[in-house]
């Protein structure tokens, strides 16, 4: 029906229902033997009377609510509205010399609220009426719902409201324990976290949901454990940080990932600090294409780059980055370059052309076992195009680069952390006879990168297992992609030069816990649904990895997250004569390459 018409329709209808409820109070008080004086006063008042009473709801907007959507809040408005027009048609009877009976006014208030009330509220009851097929319901996964708050409540709402969402909520679970035994929108809370199991064992649970959206993460990662361990799905909304407006939609619920059990906290970033390096500068990101390169642009972009160089040499992730970014930020200049580090007569074209002021070298070969199979391959793109890219840089005269290395750099026992370490000592020295700023910034395993062990295990557990999983010791550190990236551009930040930033990790995990968490959330029993088996250490792999060298202490920065390593004292001419002599024994078998490699690193101990 037309809006308007709807409108009209009210207004007649509270017409009605104002005079109806002056007669009805004349009726109560005179017992239906009405004296004609007060019949003359109504006939002198009624116009009045009713005016204001529609003024009034009109000031409230009464009728421009939509009511099928009444909440509280509409409520609370009838109520004001009805009460001051009662206080009016009393006030305005008493400077006119018509005033009705003082009850009629009482008895005229609470029928216009009752009546006019009424029909405005049916059709918010008849909205939540839906004719659902019983196929429909049954086929109905149910839930329990973790949270009796305001997040908790507006989701069973919703899925009562919608049951052809798929979801019936049985239950909520509280650890206030003075709400247990109440109800929300129909549904019982009946426990708090540490009767779950029992819930989802008793309740013939389909799924868990976390409707917790304030909580802490430490709390968060607890209540996630316990719920995983029942072996039902579990899903979650989203942290109060993740979303945009905080505002909580059904549409929001998502399954819960390794991320949130691993519970990092959300990143403070000093916006002011970054934006001073970043903002209408040109910046350029080697490896951008990859895993966290791609996530450096995606953060970068949104600080207002002069321009945005995305330098790969693998055309596809580059290509898709490119596609993402010009829809998000069409506003920002971007240029995608194809070339590698390797060619240096390639990179000094790009940077004759673009003059970037900052860098970003993501560009690195980092799988350990394949570069301990190809150490030549490890040593021309990470050792020989870290050392053309920094020489082109302070040629160049960028104002910062920053490289991205890692824990494996620290007493290195594979050929790629090797060549990361030396890396950094390029880093180190070449800071030393420069204008430019070179810094390292040190992390451990990122998760969900490319060749990390989540995807890895997704896809085994996909294929129904078993996963593999090198050693039932091995334990690594992470961090997710947005907050290595983060933390990487916080740390040029307070880059001065020749520094090793080195990030908190946190706790290390166990390899084989995570394997185990992924087949829980995956709604699977580890080693009954997915076996895990143990494969042995691959070549020049650790049981744990370290973040710092007995040599360089550690010092705090003004960020809690991020720490400084002592700077080495290397020289850039002796790092050159080094390199080249990597260079000249390209062509000679992987051994000899292996045993220099030994020389120029001394904390490299190779596992044969």
């Amino acid at each position: 029906m037309n809006r308007y018409v709807n409108q009209v329709l009210l207004a007649i209808l509270d017409v009605i229902f104002v005079n109806a409820a002056i007669f009805a109070g004349y009726f109560a008080r005179f017992q239906w033997n009405i004296p004609g004086a007060y019949l003359h006063i109504y006939y002198k008042s009624f116009i009045p009377i009713t005016l204001i009473m529609l003024l009034c709801f009109w000031f409230f907007r009464l009728y421009k609510s939509v009511w099928r959507y009444a909440s509280i809040i509409e409520l609370m408005y009838t109520i004001m509205a009805v009460t001051l027009g009662s206080l009016g048609s009393l006030l305005y009877g008493i400077l006119v010399g018509y005033r009705l009976p003082i009850s009629v006014y009482f008895i005229m208030w609470a029928l216009i609220m009752v009546a006019s009330g009424g029909i405005r509220l049916i059709s918010r009851v008849i909205a939540s009426i839906d004719i659902i097929p019983n196929s429909i319901i049954k086929q109905n996964k149910r839930v329990i719902v973790i949270g009796a708050g305001d997040a908790g409540a507006m989701v069973v709402k919703e899925m009562k409201k919608h049951p052809e969402l798929g979801y019936s909520p049985v239950a909520l679970i509280d650890d206030d324990k003075t709400k247990i035994g109440g109800l929300i929108n129909g549904t019982p809370i009946i426990g708090t976290r540490n009767d779950i199991g029992d819930i989802v064992k008793n309740r013939d649970i389909d799924e868990i949901l976390i409707a917790l959206p304030s909580i802490n993460n430490h709390e968060r990662r607890e209540i996630m454990k316990i719920c995983s361990a029942t072996g039902v799905k579990l899903k979650t909304l989203p942290g109060i940080y993740e979303l945009i407006n905080g505002k909580i939609s059904i549409n929001q619920i998502r399954d819960v990932e390794i991320e949130d059990l691993l519970g990092r906290d959300p990143i403070e970033l000093n916006i002011e600090g970054i934006a001073g390096y970043l903002s209408d500068k040109v910046v350029l990101i080697t490896g951008g294409g990859g895993s966290i390169g791609s996530e450096l642009c995606r953060q970068i972009v949104k600080f207002g780059p002069k321009k945005l160089i995305v330098l790969d040499i693998y055309e596809n992730g580059a290509y898709d980055l490119q596609m993402e970014l010009n829809f998000k930020y069409p506003e920002v200049s971007k240029e995608v370059v194809i070339a590698s580090i390797r060619e240096k007569e390639r990179l000094e074209e790009v940077f004759e052309r673009f003059k970037p002021d900052v860098v970003f070298h993501a560009a690195a070969h980092k799988h350990v076992p394949l570069m301990e199979a190809n150490p030549k391959e490890a040593i021309k793109n990470n050792v020989i195009g870290t050392l053309n890219l920094a020489k082109t840089a302070d040629k160049y005269n960028v104002k910062k680069f920053v490289l991205i290395s890692t824990d494996k750099a620290v007493n290195p026992t594979n050929i790629m952390g090797a060549t990361k370490r030396m890396c950094e000592m390029v880093i180190q020295s070449i800071d030393k006879i420069s204008k430019t700023e070179f810094v390292a910034v040190r992390f451990g395993n990122v998760l969900g990168s490319n060749g990390s062990v989540i995807p890895l295990f997704k896809k085994q557990i996909k294929q129904g297992g078993p996963i593999t999983v090198t050693h039932p010791d091995i334990n690594r550190y992470f961090m997710t992609i947005p907050e290595a990236a983060q933390l990487v551009i916080q740390a040029g930040s307070m880059a001065k030069g020749g520094e090793i930033f080195i990030l908190d990790m946190g706790s290390p995990v166990k390899i084989v816990d995570l394997a185990e968490d992924l087949i829980r959330l995956s709604g699977l029993e580890p080693g009954k649904d997915i076996k895990i088996k143990f494969t042995g250490l691959r070549p020049g792999e650790k049981l744990y990895e370290e973040l710092l060298m007995d040599e360089e202490g550690i010092t705090n920065t003004n960020h809690k997250k991020i720490f400084i390593g002592k700077p080495g004292h290397y020289s850039f001419d002796d790092i050159n004569i080094k390199v080249d002599s990597l260079r000249n024994i390209l062509d000679k078998d992987d051994e000899k390459i292996f045993e220099l490699v030994e020389e120029i690193v001394p904390t490299y101990s190779r596992k044969k």
